[in-house]
């Protein structure tokens, strides 16, 4: 049976519940930004501790990673991120997601071939083109610089 996309796109349309899009982004930014407030709430308790800014601005991250692989790896991350979208795509959190979802998934194919291969599937292609996007924006920043 060969279905044209225009027919294909009315049952999609038939079948999908309509997205709340107002409750998504209210949702998407609260929880952005409780996740933000947990950044900054961890670097004023690495600052009471007194601890130095260089190792402060190390250690929030770092937590911030740990705290989001490790609810990833309890199943608690995926229930977040689909009540929260967007939300839990604030940078740090999400990469950490990106990499650990992965891993864990692959980790019955053993180290290499499992975790090891496929640990970067969804976050190499954003490490990639990251990395070429801060490459092409520090050459356009320096040519301007130059005038």
């Amino acid at each position: 049976m060969n279905v044209t996309k225009s027919e294909y796109s009315a049952i999609v349309k038939k079948h999908s519940p309509p997205s709340p899009k107002l409750k998504d982004f209210i949702w998407a930014y609260c929880v952005g930004g409780f996740i933000c407030v947990i950044g900054q709430l961890l670097m004023e308790f690495y600052k009471y501790l007194e601890l130095e800014e260089k190792t402060v601005k190390m250690l929030v991250p770092v937590t911030l990673i740990f705290i989001a692989a490790l609810l990833t790896g309890l199943k608690l991350f995926d229930k977040i991120a689909k009540r929260a979208g967007a939300g839990t795509l604030v940078p740090i959190t999400g990469f950490a997601n990106a990499v650990v979802s992965p891993a864990i998934e692959f980790k019955s194919e053993r180290f290499v071939l499992g975790v090891g291969a496929k640990m970067f599937t969804i976050a190499g292609p954003v490490i990639v083109y990251g990395t070429v996007a801060s490459v092409v924006y520090g050459i356009i920043y320096w040519i301007t610089t130059l005038f």
